[in-house]
């Protein structure tokens, strides 16, 4: 049972949130998002509350709907919430608002006040562990931040069971990545449920955020793409089942996310998921078709798109059939749901989606009476989303629903005629689509033409007999609602009526041709069910039918018909009247070529039943003439088209061959192609050849003769012109215009008077016309313009006067089809034709017309033709002198003016010339320039002096206009340019040299402001350059200048290529010429460089480069590139930029320029400062009474020419050439050699100007660094050669300072050097400059620093050179000092080597050492180059200095107490420590001990210095070697310890001494210390008895004070001995107790010194006393010995403070005596003895030490109360009231020590 109780317990435990552990409970506080643990450990809930508060009021800010929480969770009285306390209920409640928080605040946990509210959730609710899901769901959407890493650092162990993947994640403190979140949704299907889940239910809420909808809807696609990948089985009933089981579980899920209308965005995540579900999951059509209902259903307007593309990707995975009802009325009511799906089509199949779509709409057609998805069904099918199948099948369908539309399922045939509007549209669209609709038109098995009749009737107004005008309307929509009448009573009707129809082809007033031509229709469409009606109809006395032949009303009124916008059947049906007609005249005698035409317009046809009609119609009049002879009666020839028309006529016999030989023989060519009439007849006329060889017995020849063709021409062309029927007339120009003319006619001749008509109707007319009879207004216009003929002079004289007549121009149409005609026939224009053309398009393209009018298409077509046409050259050159007059009409006055007024008043009145004119006149020129630019000048060369001439008159022009015209300019001169080629190939071209062209383009960049002008004009120039020199180099030098601030400054290419241009052509034969002159090339081309230079800050950074360096490689780098660098330094100065440009353009040549280029740079700063300055005067711009400083000029350019030998392609080149040993490198090293000379000498010549001076030394640190040292050594051989002792030893100073920066590894470096050294020690001994010497010196030290070991001999021989007679005996104190540095450098490279050399260093250092400090003032320098050898000495050869310690220690001390610098004591003290540390101890402790008085003597600074080296010394030796020399050391501590005796003979009562003393006494206190640990018992005790002893003798008796002081030193010595080695040293005691005693008892009070000592004996004591742990002070011996005599030391409580020492010391005393209680009691007596004492002071004393002592002891003190109490009674009736305060703080003490009070105890 206890067992079972036991694990009950446990799993509670286990289960509870709540412990009353503390550090439990610590713990669980310490959770945070934000703080670490400990701090949050640390803090109380209010002071969280008000950090998290805040962070919630911003949130509130943000977002309203947080103000609800400030009530709940977040209220103030929260802070005292515990969830452990709350109930249930409560509890719930509670979770429901953190939920809710939650989903509000997920949108923001990348905020800071997002996290700080829901710190206050974790700290106060605990909602980590409460709600701890909750919180996890908000937090993984954001699970890549660092905030949910913390999350799970402070998640409970056990985690829902859905999260427990997160385990491994939750112990590494790490975030999850995405793919583990994705294979958990695969993988548990839970995970995916509790995520949708929550998303769905924020939704719901409307708390969702992008993020969350992001998160949900990838991780749902991915989950879902998983799943059905993992899911894949070979099976189909697993896989069935597999799909089944996954659609149960994501089918709620989407049912109620597609339809959530108020969250677009998870919709389309909706889309995206379901999209791959539909797509990889194998679903049943019922469930993808529920699927795409569910999208329509729920989509919005901003979700119509993407539910689009999903619907596609559905559809393209269920059957191919018509969509559902619900899907097609939610599709029909997108917007353009057509041109949508075309859209999407582009990017992605909807080939399904829009069939169905099509297939329900035309679905809807018959079931419903539905036409609103005709558009749609349009847009689908004229694009190309569908299969060709698709369209197929669609339009079969549109077909046979059209076939089932009748008056009962369309009363009022609006279906009918959509549906029939729709299929002509369709039937008519071009490409693939029409195709596959042409296609299936003809594969239909039933009557397309019927069909087109059918629907002809249903949009086709209706008028029958007996509707008037009046009610016509009315009548209409009432006849085609009910049933039609019996046609049989209409044909009578008609045939009663009073109207009459029309006797020709002409329209008249009160004709019944659309009655009768309805009833035709109608006829036609019933002829199926009864045949007899035609022939009723043809019967009707109203068509004349016996007269036919004469009259003309029968044909005509059926020629009407198949010539008119009229169904098929209808056209065949009143050809087949015709024919059957003229089949019935049982003789025909009457010739009826009248109908020639029109049955030629109908081979035209694009329907080839009519064709077939026509062919029939063609074969029975053929028969005609073959059957009989005509009688000479035309038919129609006066009547057909009206009386006031009279027809030409052809004969019957041409007539006859016309049909018989040339249509007949092509019939059925011409039933199968519309064209092929037109192309039978137009080569017939043209050539007069038959189609076929004819019969000899009709015609012998096989072509027809001209005349013949001239007839059929006017024949045509006669009835084209009389024909009222647009269509016939469009058909017959149509072959007519194939021909150009026959013999002397064309066929503009004939053919005019019809254009003259069409061009006479006005626009609306025209309109109207084509609309009556549906032709293409464009077509026409066409067709009509192509009459015209080229080089017919009277219709090209018609076209013209057409197009000036503003009347006219607004038929747009046909002006512009009369253009286009003029332009085709342009090539075959004569060049007299064209010329006039030309002139008559330029005037019309210069009107002046209104913009918004009709009139100003024409003058821009016109200007438009020019442009693109081939102009000749006297069409142009015609052209440009028509500018020169209208310029001078313009720019100069009348006659009369100029005669009355003077030059300024003709200028002023040229101003006045009105703006229209000025307008007019630069409209004309700017076109003319325009068109001579456009046609490619290089083929007119001839232009040339004319352009110039219009040039030249353009500059008179400005001067009127007010502007450059700079346009204009450009023109010309591009066209200039353009022609340049020409004059290069063909050397027969000349240039004129008079004409003054190089001034004149001068002219033009000098006075432009205009870059395109400029540009222009400087190719010219550059072109003229090459091809005509003469014409242009007197002008170029102002041009260069003028460049500067124009064109150099512009930033585009093309720019850059003119410069480029400029100077590559210009600059050499400018160049040419100079050298021909007396004057320097330099010197004459300085304008150019000025310019260029100038214009240098302007030029674009990106084409610097490229334009200078172009520039110097055409004038020659070698000569001009210094004048270059040199001008552009002075004028911008020594800039980042600029140096670094110059750089870069140096870079670009061969080493020797660029070495070449800085000698003469260095050359012309040289020529600065000579007393003629010749060439630096001249590119500088310094004259000499100018303002210009030489001083700064020459500054700038020695700022700048150290940047330029530190180029580091300079660098790079001139170390290729280092092991070259040719004469390329030779070359290079005389060009160095001569650069270091020349900047050595440049520095001397400038040395009085500091600045000056300066630049020169940096610029030779760079030289230096040129070349490598052996290159460098090479190159300066010969000055070192040199008889100058200043070159020499300016070349050694560089030498010098290259060695310094030359690498100690690098092998070459070091050969060259050491191989240099011996030149180096020579010259220091021969050498009697001693500044040479001295540059010599330091090249060794340097050298020897760097290679020194390599060559040990080498060094040592220059070792000994500089130690002897010829460098460090010198007198010179700064080669001395060299001398010494260089030493200390040898002997740290040489070390044992350097022996043989210091018997002579030393002793001349050591002497210097201590000369350096004779005088007024101290050499520090030489100073501190004696210690710095000493130093290198001792820590190399300590030894060698052993003869030497003691004189060196001597002068130190001087030194120290000498006024140097800190760098000269750090000197010292490093020599110093290096003895201490390098000597041997026996030696360095006995120079200390023979030096201590010599250090005492000089100061305290050297007594400083001496505990400092004895300290070092001590610290750096062994302790075996300590032990040795113990005894010196003793003797230094008794020295030392005695300073303050000698110090107070000699010097008495000083406080600043006492003060020093003080701290050189703890100063050895310390050092003391530290060989006492280095120390064994055995070796110390002996030393410790000495210095004990001798603190007491060696002194007179008389000597007080003496042996006071010395006492006083040894105590400060015992006291730190005892407070530092505590109680290991306790037993040392022993040898002072005998001491103390003696010096105790003896204390003067009075006496100073023996007061301290007094103080310091005790305070000794007290630290013996509280160090002893072994029982020292409890022996009877040791502790008898010393109590008596302490106690009694309170009777010096009157005089001494014993509250500070003795107080402190007795009660330590006792703490170390607690375990003897006769020791107690003996302390306590003696201090009841103090409290009987008569003098208060001693009173006070006791009960202060009886206080401190209750304080320390507590009990064990008390256990003497008994003996205190008698006394304690007496003290609290004492006289002295401070003494009885005293006491009752004793009592106070008693009783809080023994926890009872004493009251009952005193009485």
């Amino acid at each position: 049972m206890a067992t079972s109780l036991a694990a009950q317990l446990a799993q509670v435990a286990a289960n509870s949130k709540s412990t009353l552990n503390v550090k439990a409970q610590k713990a669980a506080h310490s959770k945070s998002l934000i703080w670490e643990p400990r701090v949050a450990a640390s803090q109380s809930y209010q002071s969280l509350y008000t950090t998290c508060y805040q962070g919630f009021e911003e949130l509130c800010q943000l977002d309203a709907r947080f103000a609800r929480f400030r009530s709940t969770i977040f209220n103030e009285e929260s802070q005292d919430q515990d969830r452990t306390q709350l109930a249930k209920a409560e509890n719930e409640e509670l979770d429901r608002q953190v939920d809710a928080f939650l989903r509000l605040v997920g949108a923001r946990l990348r905020l800071m006040p997002a996290i700080k509210a829901i710190e206050w959730l974790i700290r106060r609710f605990r909602i980590h562990e409460e709600n701890t899901a909750a919180l996890l769901k908000t937090f993984l959407p954001f699970h890549t931040i660092p905030a949910f890493a913390t999350l799970l650092s402070i998640l409970p162990p056990r985690l829902p069971h859905e999260f427990r993947f997160l385990d491994p994640y939750v112990r590494s403190q790490t975030s999850p990545p995405r793919p583990v979140l994705v294979h958990e949704a695969v993988h548990h299907p839970q995970f995916l449920t509790v995520v949708s889940e929550y998303t769905l239910e924020s939704c719901r809420m409307q708390y969702q955020h992008p993020a969350l909808i992001t998160f949900w809807g990838s991780l749902v696609t991915e989950a879902v793409s998983g799943i059905l990948d993992r899911t894949k089985s070979g099976r189909a009933a697993v896989q069935a089942a597999n799909d089944q089981a996954l659609l149960h579980r994501l089918g709620p899920i989407f049912a109620e996310s597609l339809v959530m209308k108020k969250v677009p965005t998870l919709q389309i995540a909706s889309y995206m998921a379901l999209s791959i579900f539909i797509s990889k999951g194998n679903l049943e059509d019922v469930a993808v078709t529920a699927f795409m209902e569910q999208t329509v259903h729920g989509w919005t307007n901003d979700t119509i798109r993407p539910g689009l593309v999903c619907l596609a990707i559905m559809a393209q995975h269920r059957s191919a059939k018509q969509m559902s009802g619900k899907v097609t009325k939610a599709l029909l009511k997108v917007p353009e749901i057509g041109q949508l799906l075309v859209e999407i089509g582009q990017e992605r199949r909807v080939d399904k989606l829009a069939n169905g779509l099509c297939l329900a709409l035309i679905d809807r057609f018959t079931k419903k009476g539905d036409s609103r998805g005709l558009p749609t069904i349009m847009v689908v099918l004229g694009s190309r989303i569908l299969k060709d199948k698709q369209i197929a099948v669609i339009f079969k369908s549109l077909l046979l629903t059209a076939l089932k539309l009748d008056d009962n399922n369309d009363e009022d045939g609006a279906l009918r005629r959509e549906l029939g509007s729709a299929l002509i549209s369709l039937s008519q669209i071009s490409g693939p689509s029409g195709d596959i609709i042409q296609s299936v038109i003809q594969e239909v098995d039933f009557d397309i033409e019927e069909l087109e009749m059918k629907l002809d009737l249903s949009f086709r107004s209706r008028t029958l007999p007996g509707t008037t005008k009046e009610n016509a309307d009315t009548t209409n929509g009432v006849n085609e609602t009910r049933a039609p009448k019996d046609l049989g009573a209409s044909i009578d009707e008609l045939s009663k009526h009073k109207g009459s129809l029309s006797s020709c082809l002409l329209p008249q007033p009160k004709e019944i041709f659309d009655e009768f031509s309805h009833l035709f229709f109608s006829i036609v469409s019933e002829q199926a069910q009864d045949s007899a009606l035609l022939e009723k109809f043809a019967a009707s006395p109203k068509l004349h039918p016996q007269t036919a032949l004469k009259d003309c009303t029968y044909c005509s009124f059926f020629v009407r018909i198949w010539c008119g916008p009229y169904p098929a059947l209808a056209r065949v049906a009143a050809l087949d009247m015709v024919k059957n007609r003229l089949k019935a005249q049982t003789e025909i005698k009457t010739d009826m070529q009248a109908l020639i035409p029109y049955c030629v317009s109908a081979l035209g046809d694009p329907s080839k039943r009519v064709r077939q009609a026509a062919a029939g119609l063609m074969t029975v009049l053929a028969n005609t003439y073959s059957a009989s002879t005509p009688d000479g009666t035309t038919w129609g020839v006066d009547s057909l088209y009206g009386t006031s028309s009279k027809l030409t006529t052809v004969s019957s016999e041409l007539a006859a061959k016309l049909i018989h030989l040339q249509v007949l023989p092509a019939i059925e060519e011409c039933i199968m192609d519309p064209e092929h009439i037109t192309v039978i007849l137009g080569a017939f006329i043209a050539t007069g050849k038959y189609h076929k060889k004819p019969d000899p017995s009709i015609e012998k020849k096989d072509h027809m003769s001209q005349s013949a063709r001239s007839s059929l021409l006017s024949f045509f062309a006669s009835h084209t012109v009389s024909t009222h029927l647009l269509l016939v007339k469009d058909r017959l120009l149509k072959f007519l215009n194939e021909a150009r003319g026959v013999s002397g006619t064309s066929r503009t001749k004939v053919l005019l008077p019809a254009l003259q008509w069409w061009a006479d109707l006005s626009k609306e007319e025209v309109t109207k016309r084509c609309a009556s009879e549906q032709l293409e207004k464009a077509t026409l216009d066409s067709r009509f313009a192509d009459i015209i003929v080229p080089n017919d002079v009277a219709g090209l004289e018609y076209v013209f006067e057409f197009l000036q007549n503003p009347a006219k121009r607004n038929r747009d149409g046909l002006v512009e089809a009369m253009f286009s005609r003029i332009r085709k026939m342009w090539p075959a224009l004569k060049d007299e034709v064209k010329f006039m053309v030309a002139e008559r398009l330029l005037e019309l393209s210069q009107e002046e017309t209104p913009a918004d009018n009709d009139a100003a298409f024409v003058p821009g077509e016109a200007a438009d033709l020019l442009r693109n046409v081939p102009l000749t050259t006297d069409i142009l050159s015609s052209f440009l002198d028509s500018i020169k007059t209208g310029t001078k009409m313009i720019t100069e006055p009348p006659p009369n003016k100029r005669r009355r007024t003077s030059s300024t008043e003709g200028n002023r009145g040229l101003v006045t010339q009105t703006s229209a004119e000025l307008s007019q006149a630069l409209r004309r020129i700017t076109f003319v320039l325009q068109l001579v630019e456009n046609s490619d000048p290089v083929t007119h060369p001839e232009l040339l002096d004319g352009l110039f001439t219009a040039l030249s008159e353009l500059q008179h022009f400005r001067t009127v206009v007010g502007s450059e015209l700079g346009y204009l300019q450009n023109l010309i001169l591009r066209s200039l340019l353009a022609m340049m080629p020409a004059y290069k190939a063909d050397k027969n071209l000349k240039i004129s040299a008079s004409g003054g062209y190089g001034d004149l383009l001068a002219n033009c960049i000098q006075k432009s402001s205009s870059p395109v002008v400029q540009n222009a004009a400087l190719l010219l120039i550059a072109s003229f350059a090459t091809t005509a020199p003469s014409l242009v180099l007197h002008s170029v030098m102002p041009i260069f200048t003028f460049m500067g601030t124009s064109v150099l400054r512009q930033s585009d290419d093309y720019s850059a290529h003119v410069v480029a241009q400029t100077v590559k052509e210009v600059i050499p034969p400018l160049i040419a010429s100079l050298r021909q002159g007396k004057k320097s090339p330099v010197a004459g081309a300085s304008e150019i460089l000025i310019s260029f230079t100038t214009a240098y800050e302007h030029i674009p950074a990106h084409r610097r480069t490229d334009l200078f360096l172009a520039l110097v490689e055409t004038l020659g780098p070698s000569e001009f590139l210094y004048a270059l660098a040199s001008m552009l330094v002075d004028r911008y100065g020594p800039s980042d930029a600029l140096l670094q440009f110059v750089v870069d353009l140096l870079s670009h040549f061969s080493l020797q320029v660029q070495l070449e280029t800085l000698v003469k740079l260095l050359d012309l700063i040289a020529d600065l400062f000579r007393p003629k300055p010749d060439i630096s005067f001249v590119l500088l711009g310094i004259s000499e009474d100018g303002d210009k400083d030489v001083e700064q000029t020459a500054f700038r350019q020695l700022s700048a020419f150290p940047t330029f030998l530190s180029s580091k392609s300079l660098r790079e080149q001139i170390s290729a050439l280092a092991d070259q040993d040719d004469m390329e490198a030779s070359e290079v090293r005389g060009l160095y050699s001569s650069l270091l000379e020349n900047v050595l000498l440049l520095a001397d010549t400038v040395k009085g100007n500091k600045n000056l001076h300066t630049r020169c030394g940096a610029a030779l640190s760079n030289l230096l660094n040129l070349l490598s040292i052996g290159e460098f050594i090479k190159a300066v051989e010969n000055l070192l050669d040199r008889p100058n002792m200043g070159l020499r030893h300016k070349v050694l100073r560089a030498l010098e300072v290259r060695v310094d920066k030359e690498s100690n590894t690098d092998q070459d470096s070091r050969t060259a050097l050491l191989a240099f050294l011996p030149q180096l020690t020579a010259a220091i001994r021969e050498s009697p400059d001693i500044r040479y010497k001295h540059t010599a010196v330091t090249c060794v030290d340097k050298i020897a620093e760097k290679y020194g070991k390599k060559d040990i001999e080498a060094v040592v021989a220059a070792a000994s050179t500089i130690a002897g007679e010829h460098c460090l005996g010198q007198d010179e104190k700064r080669l001395r000092v060299m001398a010494l540095l260089c030493l200390t450098s040898l002997v740290d490279v040489l070390q044992d080597a350097v022996v043989p050399v210091l018997p002579i260093a030393i002793p001349r250092a050591v002497a210097y050492l201590g000369d350096s400090l004779q005088g007024d003032e101290p050499d520090e320098q030489l100073h501190s180059a004696c210690y710095g050898l000493m130093s290198s000495l001792a820590e190399h050869l300590p030894y060698m200095l052993s003869t030497y310690v003691d004189r060196i220690l001597q002068i130190s001390n001087i030194s120290a107490e000498a006024k140097l610098s800190d760098e000269t004591k750090e000197s010292r003290h490093s020599c110093l420590q290096f003895l201490a540390k390098k000597l041997e101890a026996k030696e360095i402790f006995s120079s200390l001990a023979r030096n201590w008085e010599s250090a005492m003597s000089a100061g305290f600074n050297a007594m400083d210095e001496y505990l400092d080296i004895l300290g070092l010394a001590i610290d750096k030796h062994s302790k075996a070697n300590i032990a040795k020399n113990a005894t010196l050391l003793s003797s230094i501590l008794v020295k030392i310890l005695d300073l303050r005796r000698l110090k107070h003979e000699k010097e008495g009562e000083n406080e600043a001494a006492q003060r020093r003393i003080i701290a050189i006494e703890k100063s050895l206190n310390e050092k003391a210390l530290k060989m006492i640990y280095k120390l064994n018992d055995a070796a110390f005790r002996p030393v410790f008895v000495q210095i004990v002893e001798w603190a007491g003798t060696g002194l007179p008796k008389s000597d007080h004070t003496g042996r006071a002081l010395r006492q006083f030193s040894v105590y400060g010595f015992l006291e730190t001995f005892f407070d530092n080695l505590k109680s290991i040293v306790t037993n040392y005691a022993t040898y002072i107790v005998d001491d103390v005693i003696k010096i105790l008892p003896s204390m003067n009070p009075k006496n100073r010194e023996q007061k301290r000592l007094w103080a310091r004996v005790i305070s000794t004591l007290a630290k013996c006393f509280e160090h002893d742990q072994d029982g020292f002070w409890q022996a009877p011996a040791h502790f008898g010995a010393v109590t008596p005599v302490l106690m009694k030391q309170f009777l010096h409580a009157p005089t001494v403070d014993v509250q500070e020492d003795l107080i402190p010391a007795v009660v330590d005393l006792a703490a170390a005596t607690t375990n003897s209680q006769a020791h107690q009691k003996e302390l306590n007596s003696a201090l009841l003895g103090h409290l009987r004492s008569e003098n208060r002071a001693v009173r006070l004393a006791a009960v202060k030490c009886e206080q401190a002592l209750t304080d320390r002891l507590g009990e064990e003190w008390l256990s003497m109360l008994h003996e205190m109490l008698p006394r304690i009674s007496e003290l609290q009736e004492d006289d002295d009231e401070e003494v009885e305060r005293e006491t009752h703080r004793w009592i106070v003490k008693i009783e809080t020590a023994l926890g009872e009070s004493l009251d009952a105890m005193l009485q």
